[in-house]
């Protein structure tokens, strides 16, 4: 097999073939990464909020909907971390549960998003002809939409048939994830037809087609493996859009219910309290930057970690 299908296979091995010095693509994916000091930054802000959400409600475990109207509005202090809500409500912990679901709501919508994406980029891409053309003016046609105002009209229409027949969050949820990922696949569509259309003229594909590859496993074993990296950075760019979506649904009331908070959710509730109480939205707006900026920054790394013509140059 020529070079270009070897280092493929090897990339995905992490083993197999090494750089003069020693290194495996995988090995050396990493270093350039590494090197990348803001794709570093955003892997540890990403890290912490990742473990403080999924660990941080075992720790802190006072409950998201306990009202004390004692303590209504309350600044951060020792009692409240966070500080509290209009009902008394601890911010802390709505934080923490609600980054559960914001975090989920991008890593969905972004596997729905990347999945419809690589199907849709790959026949287009690999049969070409008629079929190319017809499924790109699809691609066009979503493209053209606008996405928030359908977003809306979608989820405001359907989300209480859904609710009443899963419930309501999860109802919410998967009507959510389900819009926001059908609306975001077209640019992984058009990046993953670029990518076919140079690469299924590559010596090596040629090679396995001339050796009686199946059409199938020529885009398994050769030509979707070498696509793969910049699948993976349009995908984590795609998370961060997803929860800028699902925060700007919540954040216009047509998200999640209030009893159960997202970041979104809680910036919505805060907005009519910024005078009294401006930390009830600086601390959820300035979660969902970091996540975002993180997020992008590790995308950034990415696209240069994975680039071919670095790694294996």
């Amino acid at each position: 097999m020529a070079p270009h299908g070897t280092a493929s296979e090897a990339l995905r091995a992490g083993v197999a073939v090494r750089r003069p010095g020693g290194a495996s693509l995988t090995q050396e994916a990493w270093r350039r990464f590494r090197r990348h000091r803001l794709a570093m930054f955003g892997t540890i802000v990403l890290g912490v909020m990742l473990g403080a959400v999924l660990l941080g409600p075992f720790v802190y475990t006072v409950p998201i909907n306990e009202i004390d109207f004692k303590a209504k509005l309350k600044a951060p202090a020792r009692a409240h971390p966070l500080g509290t809500d209009d009902l008394g409500q601890d911010l802390l912990a709505r934080m923490l549960y609600g980054g559960r679901i914001s975090m989920a709501v991008g890593v969905t919508a972004m596997l729905i998003a990347v999945c419809i994406g690589t199907l849709m980029g790959a026949v287009s891409g690999y049969v070409g002809g008629a079929v190319d053309t017809a499924l790109m003016r699809i691609t066009d046609l979503f493209l053209s939409l606008p996405n928030l105002p359908l977003l809306l009209l979608i989820v405001y229409l359907f989300r209480d048939a859904l609710k009443k027949m899963v419930g309501p969050e999860a109802g919410v949820f998967l009507m959510i994830v389900a819009v926001i990922g059908g609306l975001r696949w077209m640019p992984v569509a058009r990046l993953v037809r670029a990518q076919f259309l140079s690469l299924r003229e590559k010596e090596f594909v040629e090679a396995a087609r001339g050796l009686g590859a199946a059409p199938l496993r020529q885009v398994a074993r050769h030509i979707l493996p070498n696509a793969v990296g910049p699948i993976i950075v349009a995908g984590s760019l795609d998370v961060a859009t997803a929860i800028i979506a699902e925060s700007s649904l919540s954040f216009l009331g047509l998200g999640f219910p209030p009893d159960i908070p997202t970041w979104g959710r809680i910036l919505f509730d805060a907005k009519d309290n910024l005078d009294f109480a401006p930390h009830w939205a600086i601390f959820p707006g300035t979660a969902i930057f970091l996540t975002v900026l993180s997020i992008n920054y590790i995308g950034d790394g990415l696209r240069d970690a994975l680039d071919p013509r670095k790694v294996l140059g």
